[in-house]
């Protein structure tokens, strides 16, 4: 088989992929269709149905393995893929390890990266919660390891939340270090912290999909919920201080627009929205270009608010 972030414009496609979702849709002519995203280890695709009661369309649903073959096409920068033929595959004819998207980073090696920064902090109640999380709570640390950081906005793989979180802590480390006016054990304990929600948010692959605690809460409410739990077993922890590293969690979206309750009321929040948003864009563009050698202008991208192309090597 081919991987899905390997296929080009034009490309005539047969192999086995799973169904990450369906949904059937109407165009402007009220003819039904289907949206249908296959997933591998190297990411997602967005494909399309156009008949969907050809005789070469079997059923199948969302997180079944199906043979398809079909084209891929060029949309709004993005390769997309049309199905003309499906069919259901069973176990055995596919390698489940084909499927699931993993950081291209070593687990293990972003761990000790992450508990580097950690391991500096030097104020006795910050360094008392970091414990309570990276240290005591097996659970907690295993789940860290494997959970996405989104379901397909950015860092969507396993690994992808501890990619994400080590990200923003080396650019908060790196931060305080220019600007000292940074209270760098605050900062660099909320980056690690700020996106735990997700723990809970999405469940872990394969289905990496939102849970009902995630729909109703979001992960920003689970997040500050999570520390307030681990807070409860320190007693002696200082309030003020306990509700400014809660601050931090609830501002680092930046803009109301954009999710966060409050926008950032310390200078603190201020840096970890920017971090947390640089690390974003910085993957979102990585994903997209990573899903095309073209090196014109790839169209307007909803994400980025911006019509954008590579770099020129020349």
């Amino acid at each position: 088989m081919k991987y899905l972030k390997t296929l080009t414009d034009g490309e005539r496609v047969n192999g086995i992929y799973m169904v990450k979702s369906k949904n059937s849709a109407l165009t402007k002519m009220g003819k039904e269709y289907e949206n249908v995203v296959l997933q591998d280890k190297t990411g997602t695709m967005d494909c399309k149905i156009w008949d969907p009661n050809s005789a070469g369309i079997s059923d199948f649903d969302a997180m079944d393995f199906i043979e398809v073959s079909g084209k891929t096409n060029s949309f709004n920068g993005m390769i997309q893929m049309s199905i003309e033929r499906a069919r259901k595959v069973s176990e055995g004819e596919y390698d489940p390890a084909d499927y699931v998207p993993t950081s291209s980073r070593n687990v293990e090696d972003m761990w000790k990266e992450l508990m580097s920064y950690l391991n500096q902090i030097k104020n006795p109640y910050l360094a008392a919660l970091r414990d309570e999380f990276f240290v005591k709570d097996e659970d907690f640390i295993k789940k860290f390891k494997a959970s996405s950081a989104a379901k397909s906005i950015h860092h969507g793989f396993v690994g992808g939340l501890l990619e994400h979180s080590c990200n923003v802590t080396r650019l908060c480390d790196t931060y305080a270090k220019f600007y000292p006016i940074l209270n760098r054990d605050l900062l660099v304990l909320a980056a690690s912290l700020h996106d735990i929600g997700k723990l809970k948010e999405l469940s872990l692959f394969p289905t990496n999909d939102y849970t009902d605690e995630g729909q109703l809460l979001g992960h920003i409410i689970i997040g500050v919920e999570m520390v307030d739990e681990k807070l409860r077993k320190l007693p002696d922890f200082p309030e003020k201080l306990a509700n400014e590293l809660k601050h931090l969690i609830v501002s680092h979206h930046g803009e109301l627009e954009y999710g966060s309750p409050k926008k950032p009321a310390l200078i603190e929040g201020i840096a970890l929205s920017m971090a947390d948003n640089l690390d974003a864009k910085m993957e979102q563009v990585t994903e997209l270009f990573n899903s095309t050698e073209s090196t014109t202008w790839l169209g307007f991208n909803k994400l980025l608010d911006s019509n954008i192309r590579k770099t020129s090597q020349e």
